[in-house]
């Protein structure tokens, strides 16, 4: 069954798209590696570990994106619950953490796999300069044959400078190393069409050719009280990936030798296919690896000529601007009704768009005095969602 616009659609070869797999990255949730009543969960790290070895010696490059660090410290300090104050939960990180690295090392240590912890932060992603110093730190470890294991810095991470969960992170990292392929290990088979704990009738969906409004409704959303995120974080991420011309399987974590089997092209979870129109680089960066500082209401003529023509920004199609932010940040475009459509980098910052909002081009000197460009948003700066 393939959900898509109330549209079946041609099943997928899972065999030839896994022969055009070099590099993937791995996400495992923290309901698979750690619990606050056991912390880590040794035998799943060690199962995972053998597989992981596994496929570096058949010559694929693998990334892991590994939750738990919070959990194993959750466990170590005694708390039954998460913490609520930032602090409390950077300490839990910070003892997790290390705890959780520990034991990867020495499990695939066994396999004589080197591995390298990389702790990244919103910060690392938004920054153009820093993102691209991430990306090549990842590829010289890969050209040493390391596995690095990536997690999200939630020891010095404030709540603005995250990214939230690592599902959405793993799809970063899956654009920034350039993967061929996302797979999401959790505790559920995949995508249903309702959710398999409460409804018996649920069909596990095996084929999503993209990510639409229907299919986030099948996403309840809910959090329990591990994990950061639920199906919806990962239709996020499956998003994502694709955008960025990369395809996406979530699956479960328990199947034994889940990974073996994925790449020896065997039909398991859900395959969220890649866009047809594969989303640049730097543009895949503005669009989700920055996070907006403001927001530009616009008419529907400019969303048209935006979203239908490909134009850029002008003064004139801008009705309303929120928030304080400066030339060169992101900025989220919405129409009337507040739905967001478009981002982009600003020329201008809030308060000199305040004044020309609804303007001509030509009457922006007259305005302000000055003038840096015709576009509030350039077309190469502007990313359609």
């Amino acid at each position: 069954m393939v959900l898509s616009n109330n549209l079946p659609k041609t099943a997928i070869d899972r065999k030839k798209l896994a022969a055009g797999i070099k590099r993937l990255v791995v996400k495992v949730g923290s309901n698979l590696l750690a619990s606050v009543e056991n912390g880590l969960n040794l035998e799943t790290i060690e199962h995972l570990a053998l597989e992981l070895s596994g496929l570096w010696q058949q010559g694929y490059e693998v990334l892991l994106v590994s939750s738990g660090a919070t959990l194993a410290g959750m466990q170590s300090l005694g708390l039954s619950e998460k913490p609520k104050t930032i602090p409390a939960r950077q300490a839990a990180a910070a003892i997790g953490q290390s705890r959780l690295m520990w034991v990867y090392e020495q499990s695939f240590k066994k396999h004589n796999q080197m591995v390298a912890q990389v702790l990244l932060t919103q910060d690392d992603l938004s920054s153009r300069h820093r993102f691209l110093n991430a990306r090549n730190t990842l590829d010289t470890l890969l050209s040493y044959k390391v596995l690095p294991i990536i997690n999200e810095n939630d020891t010095v991470a404030v709540e603005e400078l995250k990214v939230g969960d690592n599902d959405n992170l793993s799809a970063l990292v899956t654009s920034l190393c350039e993967a061929d392929l996302l797979v999401i290990l959790s505790d559920i088979d995949g995508l249903y069409t309702a959710d398999p704990y409460l409804n018996a009738d649920a069909c596990l969906i095996p084929l999503v050719d993209c990510v639409t409004s229907e299919i986030e409704k099948l996403a309840s959303g809910s959090k329990d009280s591990q994990s950061t995120g639920g199906m919806i974080t990962k239709l996020q991420a499956a998003g994502k990936a694709a955008s960025f011309g990369v395809p996406t399987i979530i699956t479960s974590g328990r199947i034994p030798n889940v990974l073996t089997r994925i790449m020896q092209g065997e039909e398991l979870g859900t395959l969220f296919l890649a866009c047809e129109s594969r989303l640049a680089a730097r543009k895949h960066w503005i669009a989700y690896a920055l996070k907006p500082h403001g927001r530009l209401v616009l008419d529907d003529g400019a969303k048209h000529v935006i979203i239908n023509k490909g134009k850029s920004l002008l003064p004139s199609g801008i009705k309303a601007v929120e928030g304080n932010f400066e030339a060169g940040d992101a900025v989220s475009c919405v129409d009337v009704s507040g739905k967001e459509f478009a981002r982009g980098l600003v020329n201008y910052h809030a308060q000199e768009l305040e004044q020309i909002k609804g303007h001509r081009t030509g009457e922006i000197e007259k305005i302000l005095g000055y003038k840096y460009y015709d576009e509030v948003i350039h077309r190469n700066d502007l990313v359609l969602l």
